[in-house]
């Protein structure tokens, strides 16, 4: 008899339907000599500080560092009072005296390989066991799986980067968050990938706030079929320039300078990738894309997504073919833009940029499955997929750029203009675009057309100018993080041209930033490379863990989302700015974290010590803990609570806290409660926008509300008035509208 230890139940059953075992039991499955239980998340937990010293249970500066591997025992664990139930089936399960030997069938990656180890030691087992490492989860890649299990040796050091990662975060979050909590006089939570994530959103809106625009200017040539422009100039010298232009009445033909240039086909997906395309197109979080592609997954219509590989291994090449072909079934008007020639799936292959999990491409079991059935986030995500690979095995986009450097008033004007020789992948993104482009015209009927075509001229020639003006223009400051940019930065935190940049693209990389496959051209092949995945890159955690850290950032309250639902950005809160204003360097470094991260890299490799990268940490927190000094005049910052209106029942301010809204004067009882019950029963959540709004005017206008009785959405003025004891109360009036 084999147990198989799965992370959740509904992986359990997946793995049991290809094996063809039916037999339920409490907390596992039985039958064909294997028994099939789940971990269910992390049944088994790094012990809290009090558990190593009952003084830990109250926060001092004088107890810090509080450091294991110095106390009694070193590393501590405890069984997750919330599994105790399902850790006690698996520990039983494991200690089964016809139970031979075990399948480690966690996810197949850092977390996966963690959750299950600790559960192992835990139960104290000895008991032999292998790895089952899959990248789809198809009833054959499952039954292939099983057939070849791996050695669990080979995970060994994955394990050990995961503990490392694991003990690494908790040494630099509880003494982090109770010194600057202690020195403060207020909880601020500190993580070691958080908080330097957080420091890139504050940089940025310090660089916004402080952003001075500049007025700049240009003279512009109108000749009979296109417009020159001269390079950027004060205001005095355009209208000197525009003077001696007028004069002049003409201008001579400097230069022609032709050029043959080719965009390749964007890379596939990886799960950072397919965050940002989601983000950026349907407005979905970076943990809303990672659950979908996960339940798509688990549905076994999309391969492993968290990868960070947007390439496939070179055996995959009939398999691609495959795919090609039912994608062409699934869309039969695709066929027109593919022919035996244009299929390029080598384009898409390279062992060498393929570790653990390959890029994420959609699986056979596509050709089965009724998309409208779909719920519509999974059905957005699995058509990004989709798209994105038939674009990637397409031929490139080339086209002929022209520029003409024109002389008047012994000033040089350029004009430059481009003409499509070969649509190639944009042809196919441009098909798909009503698909996977909701938000823009989705006729997908034309494709890009030529900008500008010059008439016959020659260098030497003298063309007459109708028209003289001076075009004027602004700077602009950087743009404020979206979920999609912020990804895109935590991803090349440690890259050398972030250290030199402020975390921003250079300038040669800006007018493609959010995504290659739009209409924007890369202006040079290193950006190619850099948007296909063709570089490598050290960043602020993994593909798996970047959508959980900017989620705590939120739910912490340091990072608010505003805007509309297609353009939500990612803004600091006072308590965030409060935050990384007083953090030393080696906490908020997003330099520092990232080498941290990729020497996490080099351990599941084997080519770094992890006794020596657990040092590194330790020295870092002793030297926090000893040498830090507070900043001057920070504790009227972190004191300082948000005033969103006055009180309708005293007229004293009301201010943020954390679960609430709340009259500042303690003896008034008004409050507005952010887990609000009239506000759930009606289907709304009391927002700060309309907390805001109400104490304003004493009313606010809700759309969409939902009726409990009857399950239909109405519309209502909700009149927001206080008791005769200060507590809130909220009345309900309609108009013609409602």
């Amino acid at each position: 008899m084999k147990l198989i230890v799965c992370e959740k139940p509904s992986v359990a059953q997946a793995y049991a339907g290809a094996l063809g075992i039916y037999k339920r039991r409490d907390g596992y499955l039985e039958g064909k000599g294997y028994l099939i239980t789940w971990c269910v998340g992390h049944l088994v937990e790094l012990a809290g500080p009090e558990e190593y010293d009952e003084k830990f249970g109250k926060w001092s500066l004088d107890d810090l560092p509080i450091l294991p591997e110095r106390l009694s025992g070193g590393w501590r664990y405890h069984v997750s009072p919330s599994t105790g139930k399902q850790f006690r089936i698996v520990k039983s399960l494991m200690q089964r005296p016809d139970v031979e030997g075990i399948i480690e069938a966690t996810d197949a990656g850092r977390e996966g390989e963690l959750i299950f180890r600790l559960v192992y030691h835990q139960c104290r087992c000895r008991k032999p066991f292998e790895r089952l490492w899959l990248s789809s989860m198809e009833d054959s890649a499952i039954r292939e799986g099983f057939a070849h299990l791996r050695p669990s040796k080979e995970y060994d050091a994955l394990y050990e980067a995961a503990l490392c990662r694991e003990r690494a975060d908790w040494i630099v979050g509880i003494n982090a968050t109770r010194l600057f909590s202690c020195l403060y006089q207020t909880t601020l939570n500190v993580g070691r990938v958080m908080t330097p994530a957080l420091a890139m959103v504050v940089r940025r809106e310090t660089d916004i706030r402080t952003f001075q625009s500049e007025t700049f200017y240009r003279v512009v040539l109108t000749l009979d079929d296109f417009t020159a422009v001269s390079t950027t100039m004060k205001k005095e010298e355009a209208e000197l320039l525009k003077e001696e232009a007028v004069k002049k009445c003409s201008a001579r033909v400097q230069s022609i300078t032709k050029k043959e240039k080719s965009e390749k086909p964007p890379a596939l997906y990886d799960l950072t990738t397919l965050q940002r395309e989601a983000n950026r197109i349907h407005g979905y979080t970076a943990k809303q894309t990672l659950d979908y592609a996960q339940s798509l997954y688990e549905k076994k219509l999309i391969t492993y997504p968290r990868t960070d590989s947007r390439f496939l291994t070179e055996d995959m090449e009939d398999h691609v073919n495959s795919l090609m072909q039912v994608f062409m079934k699934i869309y039969p008007d695709s066929k027109a833009l593919f022919s035996d020639t244009e299929v390029h799936p080598e384009r898409i292959m390279d062992n060498h940029k393929v570790t653990d999990h390959h890029a994420i491409i959609p699986t056979i079991s596509v050709r089965n499955t009724v998309f409208e059935e779909l719920p519509a986030g999974e059905k957005n995500v699995l058509e990004l997929v989709i798209c994105c690979m038939m674009c990637a095995v397409g031929t490139p986009y080339r086209y002929e750029e022209t520029v003409v450097d024109l002389v008047c008033a012994d000033r040089i004007f350029s004009s430059k203009g481009k003409v499509v020789r070969e649509y190639g992948w944009k042809k196919i993104k441009q098909f798909f675009k009503s698909i996977c482009d909701r938000d823009t015209d989705s006729s997908g009927a034309a494709c890009e057309k030529d900008d500008r075509i010059f008439p016959e001229i020659d260098e030497g020639d003298v063309l007459p100018v109708k028209n003289i003006f001076i075009k004027t223009g602004q700077t602009r400051p950087p743009q404020h993080f979206t979920e999609g940019t912020l990804l895109l930065a935590m991803e090349h935190a440690g890259d050398e041209w972030q250290r030199a940049e402020g975390y921003e693209l250079p300038e040669d990389f800006r007018q493609g930033m959010e995504y290659r496959g739009t209409d924007t051209e890369p202006d040079s092949e290193t950006e190619q490379e850099y948007f296909n995945g063709e570089q490598a890159h050290r960043g602020l955690g993994t593909p798996a863990t970047r959508a959980g850290i900017i989620e705590k950032l939120v739910q912490k309250g340091f990072l608010e989302r505003k805007g509309n639902r297609k353009a939500r950005y990612l803004i600091p809160t006072d308590k965030g700015n409060a935050l990384a204003a007083v953090m030393p360097e080696q906490i908020r470094s997003a330099s520092m974290t990232a080498d941290w991260e990729q020497k996490l890299l080099k351990i599941e490799h084997g080519d770094y010590l992890p006794d020596a990268f657990m040092k590194e940490i330790e020295n870092m927190i002793d030297e926090l803990v000893r040498t830090y000094e507070t900043v001057e005049g920070a504790d009227g910052l972190m004191n300082e609570k948000k005033v969103i209106g006055r009180c309708p029942h005293c007229g004293s301010e009301v201010t943020e806290r954390p679960k609430s809204w709340s009259c500042s004067n303690r003896s008034c009882r008004f409050a507005l409660w952010k887990d609000n019950a009239f506000f759930k029963k009606i289907g709304k959540q009391l927002t700060e926008e309309i907390a805001e709004e109400m104490l304003h005017t004493g009313r606010v206008r809700l759309n969409n509300c939902k009726s409990q009785r009857t399950g239909r959405n109405y519309s209502c003025i909700l009149n927001l008035t206080a008791e005769e004891d200060g507590r809130s109360h909220f009345e309900m009036s309609f108009d013609d509208k409602s």
